[in-house]
């Protein structure tokens, strides 16, 4: 027999977009929703009972999720974060090491291309890399290097700031093989033209800590790479 009576919410849209959805496990449409519980007779809304709250929608599943769902990434987010975290780690440990080495350089270049920058040659890196040291340094009085130059190998105030920018949001939506892989590489940059520089090691230790790794296992990661050849 049909209920004559019940209590049910009834939503409106107040939000359409795209998240990645937990139960589709991949990214879908949404809506963000905020409902209201009726007391239904015969199935028609007949008395108000108060606030349901907010939830999301997924429009292919129709599963409903708590606003926090929006807070991770889609995976096309997501994979731009990965490209920008690989291109700025890529740059900071070519400042450290003075970008002098053509093996180095060369190393760089190759991570860049294999994160996606399919078109960025030796020229691109350089002016990017040249543009990003000189950021910040303005502030400062000539001859002087600021505390983000200090605390991170001298590798530029405008460097460090992108560092912060590129891995700290991302660290969190990262399997820790995914953290130990992005600092490797790092350092497999930085070794390509001989053992870590000082500068190079502070840089790469930086590049450990936005990820949320720890002191000890930053240094065992570093010494892991010079023991081993890259692959």
């Amino acid at each position: 027999m049909t209920r004559l009576w019940g209590v049910r919410p009834s939503w409106r849209t107040e939000v359409l977009g795209e998240f990645f959805c937990p139960g589709c496990g991949g990214d879908r449409n949404y809506r963000r929703q905020r409902g209201r519980r009726w007391l239904r007779l015969c199935g028609a809304p007949a008395l108000p009972l108060g606030q349901a709250g907010t939830s999301v929608q997924c429009t292919a599943c129709r599963s409903r999720y708590a606003p926090s769902a929006l807070e991770r990434p889609t995976c096309t987010k997501l994979s731009g974060m990965l490209r920008d975290a690989q291109y700025t780690i890529a740059l900071a440990v070519l400042a450290a090491g003075g970008a002098a080495g053509r093996q180095a350089r060369e190393a760089a270049c190759e991570v860049i291309r294999e994160a996606g920058f399919e078109d960025c040659g030796e020229v691109q890196v350089l002016a990017s890399l040249a543009a990003l040291s000189g950021l910040g340094s303005t502030d400062a009085p000539h001859g002087s290097g600021s505390p983000l130059d200090e605390a991170y190998g001298g590798i530029g105030s405008g460097l460090a700031i992108e560092l912060h920018a590129a891995l700290e949001p991302l660290a969190p939506h990262l399997a820790p093989q995914g953290l130990e892989r992005l600092l490797l590489q790092g350092a497999w940059i930085a070794l390509a033209d001989g053992p870590y520089r000082p500068a190079e090691r502070d840089a790469l230790a930086a590049v450990g800590h936005c990820l949320h790794l720890g002191t000890e296992q930053i240094a065992e990661l570093l010494e892991a790479a010079a023991r081993t050849p890259h692959p």
